[in-house]
């Protein structure tokens, strides 16, 4: 047993130096790999590649190259190592990869319609001792399809919320989606990026919600996809949009200047969706004159008068709601010249003249009974009766005076004094 003992603690130290020399043999290799590494850059039998990027049904370029070459060949593989090319040698049979340039520094070739299977690491190989490797990473673009836009109603309501959506397939990596209304991006929803099951694509959807008024009426709405694959600008789909609206009204009349015995008409402007069909014309405060006749929208006057003077009104319907204005007709004498502007505030001028002048001589006759009858007034406010007697300044003593003050005398007249 001791012996074992022994024997047990003489093997352990053997053991670890074992360790000891493993871990200086790893740390030398690692230490030769890192100089390796130094001087492969510097190699020049090193093949030099360099990564691309195609869309799908592209074509993409494979460029191998060496500085120098000991006579060795130079071979592309695929993304499962099958060789593609071995020199100026075609080794996988497949039409779509070509033979570019081949020469003992370089070896190029293209492959043609690429497809999503495409995509991945190719290798370049040189024979030499040892055998050197460089990759380069082929990244194939899904092209997103079309974008669609649903959601969308013949015609909406001014004021109601409208909901759309728009989705494009096919795109890798995901794409980016944009809304725009007549040209100016409006905010949708963030995109949802949800996988294709049997290809390595996605579909995208995004929503916009918004509030219509009549000013989008005929506007134009766009979904634009954003991808890399995409090299001329956005992929589009647009689509007009339809709002029904009550009309706005106005009232055209045929002349600024309508005169005594011409034809006139007044046209009524409407602007609504649908366009309004159904037109009422009145006169506020009273009934159309004889001479007018109701044409639609339009009022025709078969010979103006001054009595045709007044306020009209039109009303346009179209079926979502009404709509209506007015317009104050006055018309001109005839002798007032409708190619000179200045006959209607000539005219108006001598109106006010004429009224201003039947307003002064009231206004004075006024004045005139308002001075009389001021003096009539003021006259008989100062007539009374003394009640004194007639003598009764002369009376001999204080009693007599009384008396004839308290009119005893019936037959003696009353004293009167005026003041004027």
């Amino acid at each position: 047993m001791s012996g074992m003992r022994v024997r047990q603690s003489m093997t352990f130290p053997s053991f670890q130096r074992a360790a000891l020399r493993a871990l200086a043999a790893l740390t030398m290799l690692l230490a030769t790999s890192v100089r390796s590494n130094y001087v492969f850059d510097e190699d020049p039998f090193q093949p030099v590649t360099q990564d691309e990027t195609v869309a799908v049904g592209g074509v993409v370029t494979l460029t191998c190259s060496v500085k120098e070459n000991d006579n060795s060949s130079l071979q592309w593989s695929n993304t499962a190592q099958q060789t593609l090319y071995f020199g100026e040698k075609r080794a996988l049979r497949d039409n779509r990869i070509q033979l570019v340039k081949s020469t003992a520094t370089e070896l190029i070739i293209t492959i043609a319609e690429v497809q999503l299977s495409d995509d991945g690491e190719y290798t370049c190989s040189i024979f030499t001792m040892p055998v050197r490797t460089a990759r380069a990473t082929v990244t194939v673009l899904g092209v997103p399809g079309k974008p669609v836009i649903t959601g969308f109603e013949d015609a909406v309501q001014e004021g109601s919320t409208v909901t759309l959506t728009c989705t494009s397939s096919g795109s890798k990596p995901p794409a980016k989606l944009h809304w725009y209304l007549n040209q100016e991006e409006k905010p949708g929803r963030p995109d949802v990026v949800e996988s294709n099951p049997e290809e390595p694509t996605y579909t995208v959807t995004s929503e916009l919600i918004f509030t219509v008024t009549r000013n989008d009426n005929n506007a134009l709405i766009a979904c634009a996809v954003d991808h890399p694959s995409i090299a001329n600008g956005d992929k589009k789909t647009e689509q007009p949009l339809s709002v029904l609206f009550s009309p706005s009204v106005s009232i055209q009349p045929e002349s600024d200047l309508p005169r005594e015995g011409e034809k006139f008409y007044l046209q009524c402007l409407a602007n609504g969706n649908p366009e309004p069909t159904a037109f009422v014309w009145r006169r506020k405060d009273g009934e159309l004159p004889p001479l007018a006749k109701v044409d639609g929208a339009f009022l025709r006057f078969e010979s103006l008068n001054k009595t045709d003077n007044g306020i009209y009104e039109c009303q346009a319907d179209n079926g979502i709601g009404m709509g209506d204005v007015s317009h104050t007709l006055l018309v001109q004498e005839a002798g007032v010249n409708a190619a000179d502007p200045t006959a209607m505030s000539t005219s108006s001028g001598v109106d006010h003249a004429v009224i201003g002048g039947v307003v002064a001589v009231i206004v004075f006759i006024m004045l005139c009974l308002l001075i009389v009858l001021g003096r009539y007034l003021i006259r008989h406010k100062g007539t009374y009766l003394t009640h004194e007697a007639k003598g009764s300044d002369d009376a001999p003593d204080a009693d007599t005076a009384i008396i004839n003050a308290e009119g005893g005398h019936s037959g003696v007249d009353d004293k009167k004094e005026y003041f004027i």
